[in-house]
């Protein structure tokens, strides 16, 4: 039986984030609110959290997993940006964009894409997913989380608690959301390419 904290989406009660972190830091995998609708993740370095994301999402080996930072200095650790992409990304986050760039050493090899070597990257708005990687003091591997045959993340978290309370160890209720996945931009050639249009404005990546 899943953990359930009801966190307020405005001011975050800090004992909650520190509890929702020491989860993930445990090994723990979480449901939590983003700026697109609820995501799921884990520890970066958790292969059994990923594993376990893998199976709720019916997820192949191809899917391009999502690190989630905190700010632009975190997500340079983790992805190679050149000066053009930098600027995209500081015009553009924190929002609900994903973007797709060439990963860096610092990113386990199973998440990146076996083919191209790329990993999503991410910056949230939404003050509670920024709350719990403030607390963290480092990314958090995730994914939209989309289940079944739908095409849009999940919003409501009444429904995700009847779904998934026996299959993660934290559900985070931080009011429902937009069902919006995030608009994907590829920039791991150079010039921007939109892999997916949702959430965030895509008129910024198109020259």
């Amino acid at each position: 039986m899943s953990q359930y904290f009801e966190i307020h989406p405005i001011n975050p009660q800090k004992r909650l984030i520190q509890q929702a972190a020491e989860i993930i830091r445990t090994g723990g995998v979480v449901v939590y609110p983003t700026d697109s609708g609820y995501a799921i993740g884990c520890q970066l370095g958790n292969k059994a959290g990923v594993d376990r994301i893998c199976q709720i999402r019916d997820l192949d080996k191809e899917h391009n997993f999502t690190v989630m930072c905190r700010d632009l200095s975190e997500l340079s650790i983790y992805a190679r940006v050149d000066n053009d992409a930098f600027r995209l990304l500081k015009n553009n986050t924190p929002g609900p964009y994903t973007f797709i760039l060439k990963g860096t050493k610092e990113v386990p090899k199973r998440l990146l894409n076996p083919k191209r070597k790329t990993i999503g990257i991410r910056v949230p708005s939404n003050k509670i997913a920024l709350a719990m990687l403030e607390e963290m003091d480092e990314p958090i591997m995730s994914t939209s989380l989309i289940l079944g045959d739908n095409d849009l993340t999940e919003s409501d978290p009444d429904v995700i608690r009847q779904r998934l309370e026996k299959r993660v160890d934290l559900i985070i209720d931080g009011g429902n959301k937009a069902q919006h996945p995030t608009t994907v931009v590829d920039l791991s050639e150079g010039a921007p390419e939109i892999r997916r249009r949702g959430a965030g404005d895509s008129a910024p990546f198109e020259f």
